[in-house]
């Protein structure tokens, strides 16, 4: 490997990356094409995105700081130097985010007859209902906390909505101060009532806004002279040591249960917040100046979730999509009859996740299913799923369940299914210790009429029915023995004992995956060197490993044609003459989270597909449970070379392009072309591949063929 790669200026810094991604998240907000709440959407989007980015990754390099940590990444940045330039980015796309609110969003709304009232601005009447809902709705919640010597500062939860008040006894200089927790059982956006010459109009008052109204209510006989919102951010990571626990579910509960107070790493407050308020905010909490945030509106946008999809604005939103089923897997079909003839290949939120469920539902009521083993790394709270599972264990199957107890903020939700997994008969095992079992596979052992056959589900994307129409994934439905006998193996590799067998088929890390990516690489790059075929195609999360990045870079010196669609982080910097000019980026963001893993290799014109569960992160490969798996039959193949990867190449509507600096540039439709947009074309594509509509439809579903020698245009 040439030492130049390896030098800090070919990396782009992981946090700098990540802040760029909700950049672009944000971008989709400020996109006046959009229906206007398709724009609301966003924009708490990127509020629920900056929130998890303190809670985890500013709370991380934090607490390097303060132990005075030398740790660097590939770009040679200190966390001092990493921590300095996340301010300045957040603290800019915090404004942009406001301004857009108030000077564009808020006037939109308004033009709709939505309208945001400030208490000040309400009528008699209204006033009046606002001071009767507050006196028997809100008041009997609220309970103030004074802060004085005798009582400490109260322990204020994470991301919780609070005031902090100051006032005044009679004749008295000293202030008092105290902190009011605004309630989470009342919605943050109250409805105003209308009178008769307010047809369809749709009037709000903040919760915060309200209670402020009425402090009185609360302080009897004392002068309120200042009162203002704050919400802080706390570290909400997970500290576990499996080693040292004798049962990890406990442990995790109790877990759980120090993040809500967790050390503060981010405080918000309202911009006109006098620096008394702010000062004794700050060192409460152990903060700095930049640390505060400032906030022109409201603290969060995630209140405005009841808004957005309250279906009375439907006609604001993006029309609804409904999921198709795939014609050689319909809805009343026998799956196993299906699985038996051809493997299946289904492209969500497109092909309805639907078609996953009643797979595992028709396993859990046949009375020839004799075992069912299955990961579980995040479902819904009324998972379908789990549901047919404990139908399973009822039902005499064998059922094998792989809970993640430690899936990142579904931690308790994860907890309960695993007890009534458990309470229903089915063998619970809570992943392997040191590792978090990421991969999304299912194993179905069936006594046909002809011997015991494996039929196996493996997916891109976790078995939660509610995420699988946002998010955008592959599942293979597969009963190839060749497949299907490592599932098996690799599921007793994880709930007993034995050893890492390793597999022809399937690639998995902790044990192989790595180095079998880098292999494949190696492989495109003596290719190229020997004037043969060589491409490379991956569609990722995240690109954050030094070791694959550089063999990138060297597969990109000798001529190796690669394009990546890397929808968020990603540390290759593109475009760096000698080390990466044969390397694109892009990212595309749209109606749906882009989710899917595939890796194409071009493999001296015999190529290869994976589809998996693993991002290229340091994580995914060595620390957690992930499995990537081919597709081999020649149809399903040549859908994912020929129809799925261009169509994100040739997207010129939600693709952005990474440059060389670390920045994105919005691709731009190509002259006398229609625009081309992915996730367009796959809605499309799947009404014409419906049972209904397969045999109607002669509109021809390549839009152009990615063979090795062949890459898609890329604009000048």
């Amino acid at each position: 490997m040439d030492h130049r790669f390896a030098q800090p200026q070919n990396f782009i810094n992981r946090e700098w990356s990540w802040l760029e991604f909700n950049r672009r998240v944000l971008e989709e907000a400020q996109d006046r094409s959009q229906p206007l709440f398709e724009r609301l959407k966003f924009l708490s989007i990127f509020s629920s995105n900056l929130d998890e980015f303190f809670e985890i990754r500013v709370a991380g390099i934090k607490q390097q700081i303060e132990s005075q940590s030398n740790d660097t990444g590939p770009d040679h940045k200190s966390p001092s130097e990493v921590f300095q330039g996340i301010q300045e980015i957040a603290h800019e796309l915090v404004q942009t985010q406001y301004d857009l609110w108030n000077h564009e969003l808020i006037p939109l709304l308004a033009a709709q007859k939505i309208r945001l009232l400030p208490i000040r601005d309400l009528s008699p009447v209204k006033a009046k209902w606002a001071r009767n809902y507050f006196l028997n709705e809100v008041l009997p919640i609220l309970t103030p906390l004074a802060v004085d010597a005798s009582h400490p500062f109260p322990q204020v939860v994470n991301k919780s909505h609070n005031l902090i008040v100051r006032a005044r006894k009679p004749r008295q200089t000293q202030p008092l101060y105290a902190v009011v927790t605004v309630p989470t059982s009342v919605p943050r956006l109250i409805q105003l009532p209308n009178n008769k010459r307010e047809t369809n109009h749709w009037n709000y008052i903040y919760l915060a806004d309200l209670i402020k109204q009425n402090l009185a209510d609360l302080f009897p006989g004392l002068t309120i002279e200042g009162v203002h919102a704050f919400r802080i951010t706390r570290n909400s990571d997970l500290y576990i040591d499996e080693e040292e626990s004798e049962n990890l579910l406990r442990m995790i509960e109790e877990e759980l249960r120090k993040t809500k107070r967790g050390n503060a790493v981010r405080l918000e407050v309202e911009a006109d917040i006098p620096s008394d308020f702010q000062n004794l905010l700050l060192s409460r909490f152990h903060l700095t100046s930049s640390d505060l945030y400032k906030i022109h509106g409201p603290l969060t946008f995630t209140h405005l979730n009841p808004l957005i999809f309250n279906e009375a604005f439907a006609r604001l939103r993006d029309r609804p999509f409904s999921p198709t089923y795939d014609a050689s897997f319909p809805r009343h079909a026998d799956p196993f009859a299906v699985l038996k003839k051809q493997d299946v290949l289904l492209h969500h939120p497109y092909q309805s996740f639907d078609s996953v469920v009643r797979f595992l539902e028709a396993a859990a009521a046949d009375a020839k299913v004799l075992a069912i083993k299955m990961t579980l790394y995040r479902t819904s709270g009324d998972s379908p799923i789990v549901a047919a599972l404990m139908d399973a264990a009822k039902n005499g199957k064998q059922v094998t369940a792989l809970v993640e107890l430690k899936a990142r903020f579904d931690e308790a939700n994860n907890i309960q299914w695993a007890r009534k997994l458990e309470e229903a008969g089915a063998h619970v095992v809570y992943g392997v210790v040191g590792l978090k079992t990421h991969c999304k596979i299912l194993l179905i052992v069936r006594r046909d009429s002809d011997q015991i056959r494996l039929y196996a589900h493996l997916g891109t994307g976790n078995y939660h029915p509610r995420t699988a129409r946002i998010y955008t994934d592959l599942s293979l439905l597969t009963a190839n023995p060749a497949i299907t006998s490592e599932m098996a193996t690799l599921f007793n590799t994880l709930t007993g004992l034995a050893e890492y067998p390793g597999f022809k088929k399937l690639i998995v890390a902790p044990f192989d995956m790595a180095a079998r990516f880098k292999g494949m690489i190696l492989r495109e790059c003596n290719a190229a060197l020997a004037g043969k075929p060589a491409r490379i195609v991956v569609k990722i999360n995240s690109l954050v490993d030094e070791d694959l990045i550089e063999h990138l870079y060297d597969a990109s010196a000798a001529g190796v044609k690669i394009d990546l669609i890397v929808r968020g982080i990603c540390c290759l910097r593109p475009g760096v003459p000698g080390v990466s000019e044969n390397i694109r980026v892009i990212s595309v963001v749209g109606r749906f989270l882009e989710h899917s893993r595939i890796f194409y290799f071009a493999n001296n014109d015999k190529p290869v597909v994976y589809l998996g569960s693993a991002d290229w992160m340091p994580r995914n490969l060595y620390r957690r449970v992930e499995v990537c798996f081919p597709v081999e039959e020649p149809r399903l193949r040549d859908q994912i070379i020929n129809e799925i990867l261009p169509a994100f190449l040739n997207d010129r509507v939600k693709a952005r392009e990474l440059q060389p600096d670390g920045s994105y540039l919005r691709l731009q439709p190509i002259p006398g072309q229609k625009p081309s947009q992915a996730q367009l074309f796959f809605r499309k594509q799947a009404r014409e591949r419906t049972p209904m509509q397969a045999k109607k439809s002669a509109t021809p579903a390549i839009t152009r063929r990615l063979v090795p020698q062949e890459r898609p245009p890329i604009p000048a």
